[in-house]
């Protein structure tokens, strides 16, 4: 194909591939000027440049750690790089960054650990790169307050994809609607406090499942469709697990003491969707 450019895949070994993109599609923009092993571009550098979002890639293999963050940076982010748990909880805590791509093999630890205390500190987005596909350890990323996964091996295109729609979703501002408080039962949300509270009791809810309880609070009584959970929650162009959304549910009913098989507030439409309790049905 003529003009065509290629892909690089990222493979748990360190391995990597090059595969031919799709027709009419393109891997990356004129590479940057380098300075040492990667481009950094400081806001403070020309105050008529927009300050570039922050990613923080947690990864220990090289082979992998620095092809991707080049790759990142050539799609107009900065980067940096942590190779160990507590590099990456140290720079996470000085640079603040607008994304994390967390590794889950460490060699201190486990990248859950890490997701674990990023969330106990604050809401900044997280995508886990995993080279292991049990559906077991993606649940508990996505339990620990994960935004979305990568399983390796994975394209650097792939992974920017997700960067933006994580980021779309985060950033996206509620209008004045959405921002008041909703109260059904003893449940009270405060969108504009991102806070869910059952009896006074603040509810410790990740990201995505205060996001989901929000969106089917807005239309109790009302059925949310998977599809509208999936548009709403996560992003129109999700192309990760359909059973993500049944995780947060999960979660939520476990958080609300909800019973799955006699639920009182979130209650499962078969083949269709979910719907949340109206304060009349209470």
């Amino acid at each position: 194909m003529a003009g065509a450019t290629t892909t690089e895949l990222f493979h748990p070994r360190g391995e990597r591939l090059k595969v031919s993109p799709l027709r009419g599609s393109t891997f990356s923009a004129a590479p940057q000027p380098r300075m040492g092993r990667f481009a950094f571009l400081r806001s403070g550098q020309n105050a008529d440049v927009q300050r570039k979002r922050m990613v923080l890639l947690v990864e220990d293999e090289q082979s992998i750690a620095e092809p991707l963050a080049e790759a990142i940076g050539r799609e107009g982010f900065e980067t940096k790089v942590a190779g160990t748990v507590a590099e990456s909880l140290a720079l996470a805590a000085q640079i603040e960054p607008d994304l994390v791509l967390l590794d889950v093999m460490l060699p201190d630890g486990s990248g859950f650990d890490v997701c674990r205390e990023l969330r106990q500190r604050s809401q900044v987005p997280i995508i886990m790169l995993t080279a292991r596909g049990e559906e077991a350890d993606r649940v508990i990323g996505l339990e620990l307050g994960a935004d979305d996964y990568v399983v390796k091996p994975f394209s650097a295109r792939e992974v920017v994809a997700r960067i933006r729609a994580v980021l779309r979703r985060t950033e996206a501002s509620p209008g004045l609607d959405e921002a008041k408080p909703i109260e059904i039962g003893e449940l009270r949300l405060d969108p504009a406090k991102r806070q869910a509270t059952k009896d006074g009791e603040v509810l410790e809810l990740s990201r995505k499942e205060f996001e989901l309880l929000q969106l089917l609070m807005q239309n109790a009584g009302s059925v949310v469709t998977r599809e509208q959970a999936f548009e709403d929650v996560w992003d129109t162009n999700w192309f990760g697990s359909t059973k993500t959304l049944d995780v947060h549910v999960s979660g939520l009913r476990r958080k609300l003491g909800d019973d799955s098989s006699e639920p009182r507030f979130l209650h499962t439409v078969r083949g269709v969707g979910f719907r949340f309790a109206s304060p009349d049905e209470l």
